[in-house]
């Protein structure tokens, strides 16, 4: 049977100088005389075993086991190792070998195979042999020393045989165990007690620490708003110069158009001196045929007299002069209608020059912002060309991926990790709110986030040193778990919020997105009257902002209710799931306005033909208009000519008379030949006189006068003052525009294109630099520059300035430095906390463990008390004897109770002194064996068992005990110095003697 022991060798131990004893697996019986060693034999095997001396009650240290004279002592112990409950069988082999050594200054134990080879020296593998074997060499049951018999069995102190019973069946060794755990988590429970109360000065300094920091908030919140100033006033130079270029366009295009106006105010004060001009020289030839009318109507005056004296003009030359007038008037008719159809058509072309003028200037500033759109387009494609190569670079460009590159390489340098860009972490319920959920979070979707003021510093200087200058970048605590938003704090809406349409892995980022952008009040709509109802209308719970899809912004700020367009320079679509269809498609609309540019630049040129070919039409219409007007003039003035001669004629007749008609004759080729000069005249006038009919009637009537007074010659020369005044005005108001069109028009419009131009540098040069500081995307989260020019931003950015100086100078510690010292202390804290609750929480775990333990031994207690007393009364009854065991846990006392057959009254003793003392001896061997088989050990002995025992109760005692330990199986040693003569022999029972001492 494995755990039984087969052989013990003592050298130098107590009084043996050699000892070999040869054990059977059964029973063993040793005897001999007092002072034999018999006794030293079960405390080698206590001592082997690991008992202290001591426990054995033999000595007080275990040098004192050495046997007078020698140096040392030496225990072996060989342990049977076969069968199902072997140990290590594949290390140790069938046996086990246990050396003990001891000196005067140490003891070795050595454990052995069945070869004896040693496998190990440390008491731990001793420990774990023998609880394997269940070997409890202290255990009274398992070894009942000759001190131990004497003090148990011949004793009838009822404490004494509750203290067998109780370590027996170990509940001693349990309920010290038990007792020794609650007194250790009192200990513990006293000490997390005072570690908890420890914690509390230092909430208070943490809670003090918050106030103060808190105080010191608006210094940040101040200093936070001369950064996002000093972002506008760049930004707002920007925007100031693009105004002036527009402002500048328009004005330039005013100037250009003064240029048409001035040339056609000089053109027509030189047509005005022409006209006057060509009126004076009219009105000089005018009166020299005055002159000669004068002398030809003296002539004819002569003539008439001569034809009243001798002949009648003749009804013949009448009738032809009749005949030419009506001819005239034909042609002056036909004149007239050819005149009034050149100068509609010229009208006409006009009109139609006018609106080819008007559509090429509208297809001009279309095709201006179709290359505008065309840019933008441009410029989303790279960014969404870098995205397809890197997602992250949507959420700040190339800076970041240098960036994230640069936190690679210093990641020893960082507590925790960054998390960044925050955009780059996010995904859409759906791309259709990609536009309003980039307005709302605006430029927090390109920071970064540190768990630490240290990270905070060590990210800066990589940002800086990759030129990222306005990275934003905030401390949070990477520990704190998922922020848990009430409904009660939730918007009152069905529409979602930006928290509900995106998703996250990395529970840090939403809660940095909660706690610094509100995305969990900041709703979105679909469309812009939807957002006007929800932001202003309905006056709903928790709304921060209102953003629809496509990047109004509408909130309200107690009365005043506010709506801001999207961004005039919108940024590439930062969440499109897939880059590669969105450049095709901007591609495919970049071609679509490249071909619509090529068609409107066609219809320009087309348009530009039609405007040559219409001002070349305008041009011939007036060469043909002019030399008819001319003619028509001359055919009028000699139609009037002629019915006043012929009025003349008709009223006198003349007499032939040869001289006066010679001397007719040559006035009148004198007058032919001044008509003639006075028609090339006229011919010069009809020119002048195209835009001057209203002056036809007055020139009538003012020939009508001269007529009437050709003798009045001084109303001719003032009439000739007159005209030279107006040629002098003509020609001054003509010099006037001449100089004005040099000094003023085409100077302006130089200077304005100069001042255009440079508005354009200083654009692109404050554009650059605002680009250094921030991004334009940034912005959007700034809200608009608009209204606030950069005088104004500068003055605000003075008086912040001036205010974070004084409120600064109330601290002398900054705010950084507060919440890196907060998050030290709140970190220290925290882990305090979760140490001293983890310890709370082991603690009560282990208090209901103790309970559940207690509870549990308390039954089994009770449960061997029973079996104690079944057990005792089946030993008993093999004399008729019955009785009864009463076990006191809370008084701590064991009394037998037994009622014997020869008393007729069947009264029970309660007090077994009152027994013979066979009678008592075998009462108490029977409470023995209930006690043995209660345990269980590979191996049992007992030393001097049977003494003050009578014949027949050792007789008795000794049958009983080998038939309980045949039939119990386990091995047995008895130690005797009596007779045992009467055990009956057999296979299963094996009797030693040992060797009388020596004198």
């Amino acid at each position: 049977m494995a755990g039984t022991i087969s052989r013990i060798r003592l050298e130098n131990f107590m009084c043996h100088s050699s000892l070999h004893i040869e054990l059977g697996e059964h029973v063993n019986f040793i005897t001999g005389q007092n002072g034999s060693g018999k006794s030293a034999i079960l405390t080698a095997l206590c001592i082997a075993f690991g008992c202290r001396a001591k426990n054995t009650q033999r000595a007080a240290t275990i040098k004192d086991f050495i046997k007078t004279g020698c140096s040392y002592a030496a225990i072996a112990v060989d342990i049977n190792n076969q069968g199902e409950d072997s140990f290590k069988p594949d290390v140790y082999g069938n046996l086990i070998k246990l050396e003990r050594r001891i000196t005067e200054s140490s003891s070795s134990t050595i454990l052995k195979d069945q070869h004896g080879r040693k496998v190990a020296n440390r008491k731990d593998d001793l420990n774990e042999i023998i609880e394997h074997f269940n070997i409890d060499v202290e255990n009274p049951c398992v070894i009942m020393s000759q001190d131990k018999s004497r003090e148990f069995l011949h004793s009838g102190n009822d404490k004494d045989k509750f203290k067998f019973f109780f370590k027996a069946t170990l509940l001693q060794q349990v309920n010290e165990l038990l007792e020794t755990i609650r007194d250790q988590l009192n200990n513990a429970d006293s000490v997390v007690q005072e570690l908890e109360k420890s914690i509390k000065p230092v909430m208070r300094e943490l809670d003090e620490l918050r106030e103060k920091i808190k105080n010191m908030e608006h210094i940040e919140e101040i200093a936070h708003d001369i950064d996002n100033l000093k972002k506008k006033l760049a930004w707002s130079w920007v925007y100031e110069v693009d105004q002036q270029i527009e402002e500048q366009t328009v004005r330039l295009q005013k100037l250009k158009e003064r240029i048409p106006a001035c040339q056609e105010r000089i053109d027509r004060n030189t047509v005005v001196k022409l006209k006057i001009e060509l009126e004076a020289e009219h009105e000089r030839g005018t009166r020299t045929l005055e002159k000669m009318n004068g002398r030809l109507k003296q002539m004819q005056a002569q003539l008439r007299d001569f034809q009243m004296q001798h002949m009648q003009f003749t009804q013949a030359e009448a009738s032809q002069i009749e005949e030419d007038m009506q001819n005239i008037q034909r042609e002056i008719d036909y004149l007239d209608s050819n005149v009034t159809r050149l100068r509609e058509e010229e009208k006409e072309f006009s009109e139609e020059l006018s609106g080819i003028q008007k559509s090429i200037s509208d297809i001009a500033k279309e095709i201006a912002e179709s290359d505008k759109r065309i840019l933008q387009l441009k410029s989303h494609m790279d960014g969404l060309q870098q995205r397809q190569s890197n997602t992250v670079t949507a959420f700040g460009g190339q800076k970041v991926l240098k960036l994230l590159q640069l936190i690679e390489s210093n990641h020893g340098r960082f507590r925790s990790p960054p998390i960044g860009p925050i955009g780059a972490h996010l995904q859409l319920a759906s791309e259709s709110w990609s536009v309003a959920v980039d307005c709302a979070c605006g430029g927090l979707l390109d920071a970064f986030i540190v768990s630490c003021h240290k990270d905070l510093q060590v990210l800066r200087e990589c940002a800086n040193r990759v030129y990222y200058n306005n990275l934003r970048i905030i401390v949070y605590d990477f520990t704190r778990q998922r922020l848990i938003i009430p409904d009660g704090s939730l918007p009152t809406t069905e529409h979602p919020t930006v928290l509900s349409v995106i998703q996250s892995e990395n529970h840090t980022v939403l809660n940095v997105l909660v706690d610094q952008g509100h995305a969990e009040r900041q709703v979105l709509v679909r469309d812009y009257e939807v957002g006007k109802s929800v932001a202003f209308d309905h006056r709903m719970r928790n709304i921060k902002e209102v953003y629809t899809s496509d990047g109004f912004r509408m909130f309200s700020r107690g009365s005043v209710q506010t709506i801001l367009p999207p961004n005039k320079r919108p940024r590439p679509e930062r969440w499109c799931s897939s880059p590669a269809e969105k450049i095709a498609e901007l591609k495919n609309e970049v071609d679509g306005i490249q071909r619509i540019i090529s068609e409107k630049n066609a219809q320009r040129r087309k348009l530009v033909n039609d405007r040559s070919n219409l001002e070349q039409k305008i041009a011939n219409l007036k060469r043909k208009r002019e030399p008819e007007e001319r003619h028509l003039m001359n055919k009028k003035v000699q139609l009037e000519d002629g019915r006043r001669a012929t009025a003349e004629n008709n009223r006198h007749a003349a007499v032939d008379t040869t001289e006066l008609e010679e001397d007719i004759k040559e006035e009148k080729n004198n007058i032919e030949q001044k008509e003639l000069s006075l028609q090339k005249t006229n011919v010069k006038l009809t020119a002048a006189l195209r835009e001057v009919n209203d002056r036809r009637t007055a020139f009538k009537t003012f020939m009508d006068s001269v007529n009437e007074e050709r003798l009045h010659f001084s109303s001719a020369n003032d009439e000739l003052d007159l005209v030279k005044r107006k040629i002098d005005a003509a020609q001054q108001e003509k010099t006037h525009y001449e100089g004005v069109m040099t000094t003023k028009v085409l100077p302006d419009i130089k200077t304005a294109e100069a001042e255009y131009a440079d508005l354009q540098q200083r654009q692109q040069e404050y554009f650059k630099k605002a680009s250094i500081i921030c991004s334009e995307s940034d912005m959007e989260a700034l809200s608009h520059v608009a209204g606030s020019t950069p005088e104004q931003l500068s003055a605000k950015i003075n008086r912040l300035k001036q205010r974070f100086d004084q409120e600064s100078r109330r601290y002398a510690e900054s705010i950084d430095d507060l919440r890196a010292l907060h998050d030290k202390k709140e970190r220290k804290i925290l882990r305090k906390q979760q140490l001293y609750a983890g310890f709370r929480v082991k603690l009560n775990s282990c208090q209901k463990a103790l309970d559940l333990r207690w509870k549990k031994f308390q039954r089994n207690a009770g449960l061997l008390k029973r079996q104690l007393t079944w057990l005792f009364n089946e030993h008993l009854g093999k004399k008729g004897i019955s009785g009864f065991i009463n076990v006191d846990y809370k008084s701590k006392v064991l009394s037998v109770e037994l009622t014997m057959p020869q008393d007729a009254s069947r009264d029970t003793v309660r007090d077994t002194r009152g027994l013979s003392g066979g009678e008592r001896s075998f009462s108490t061997l029977c409470f023995t064996l209930a006690l043995h088989g209660m345990t269980e050990a590979p191996f049992r002995a007992m030393d001097e068992f049977d003494v003050f025992m009578d014949a027949v109760s050792r007789k008795i005692s000794l049958d009983t005990l080998v038939d309980f330990a045949v039939a119990q199986g386990s091995q047995w040693v008895f130690i005797t110095p009596h007779d045992i003569s009467m055990v009956k022999p057999g296979d299963r029972v094996k009797k030693q003697q040992m060797a009388a001492p020596r004198g």
